[in-house]
């Protein structure tokens, strides 16, 4: 039972994935991509990390996901630019793939990460939490990589809001502290003029 739990949810993550690179409307890409996230949650939960796959909905497929499809969605994304080349480019994008399928089937193969790596299962206790154990092991074996990620994430979060609040020419915006010294006498001037009879009463 357990391993065709697994075989399924591998082959929804694995055709989510594809999916995500063939559809030709973002929108639909990025639905396909919180499908896999969804399938990779599964597969965490299989592995008894209650933690991570619950970490995986609520900050990927609950934050990040719901971000990008609205981002999607506002941008309106011309897609026939983005189609423009594709045959010229192909090639070079296949061989880059193939590259990268060698280099991860080396590396994520049985000789690294086969069944004979891993120790048999053995009975955890009552009390066991691999949240305790992910943190003790993340903040002393592997502190020096997750220091050096997390300066990555904040050197890249700086960058975002420097590109996305750079001046813009010809856009009129509001400027609180000039509004806030603004005075009544200054936007509107009360004029007295005197009251006129309309054209044809009183004359004739």
């Amino acid at each position: 039972m357990e391993l065709g739990i697994f075989y399924t949810l591998a082959a929804v993550v694995l055709f989510a994935a594809v999916m995500v690179i063939t559809v030709r409307n973002p929108v639909h890409a990025v639905l396909f991509l919180v499908l896999a996230f969804l399938g990779s949650a599964g597969l965490w939960l299989l592995l008894e990390a209650e933690f991570l796959a619950i970490a995986l909905v609520l900050v990927y497929v609950g934050a990040v996901m719901v971000l990008f499809l609205f981002v999607v969605m506002m941008l309106d994304i011309n897609l026939v630019p983005l189609r423009e080349g594709f045959a010229r480019y192909l090639p070079a994008g296949a061989a880059v793939a193939l590259a990268l399928a060698s280099v991860m089937g080396f590396l994520l193969g049985p000789r690294y990460f086969g069944l004979a790596q891993f120790p048999a299962p053995r009975r955890m206790p009552a009390d066991y939490s691999n949240t305790t154990a992910l943190g003790r092991l993340l903040y002393t074996y592997y502190l020096y990589p997750f220091e050096v990620a997390a300066v990555i994430l904040l050197v890249a979060i700086i960058a975002a809001i420097a590109l996305t609040q750079r001046a813009r020419r010809r856009i009129k915006t509001e400027r609180p502290e000039r509004q806030i010294h603004v005075r009544r006498q200054d936007r509107v001037r009360l004029v007295s003029m005197p009251a006129e009879k309309p054209a044809g009463e009183g004359g004739a």
